[in-house]
């Protein structure tokens, strides 16, 4: 069971091929389109993990963008000033892209 953990706009996934997970928005993607990931902090193949420090030399995660333009579900922001009769909501949805997991190469 190979599996890694990547990071990428300032999040961290712990990964296997096949897996399906959404990203922050990657700038730039298209559907279809092949994505690389470079920043690996951790590769496993089913024996002894490589860790790096803080990153392994050489190792990426490749990616299948399978919908580039997705929005996650709608959070909400609530501001209060207790006494005061001060109360602000603000919503928003944040932007995401959906990938695919194709390859883990050490």
């Amino acid at each position: 069971m190979a599996y890694a953990i990547f990071k990428t706009r300032g999040k961290q996934y712990r990964v296997q091929v096949g897996d399906v997970l959404s990203v922050d928005r990657i700038e730039g993607a298209e559907n279809d389109a092949e994505t690389t990931f470079d920043q690996v902090l951790l590769v496993s193949d089913g024996g002894q993990p490589a860790v790096g420090s803080p990153l392994v030399q050489g190792a990426t995660v490749t990616a299948k963008v399978l919908e580039a333009r997705e929005h996650g579900r709608k959070g909400v922001a609530f501001k209060f000033k207790r006494r005061k009769g001060f109360h602000k909501k603000l919503g928003f949805r944040a932007a995401l892209t959906k990938i695919e997991i194709t390859a883990i190469n050490a």
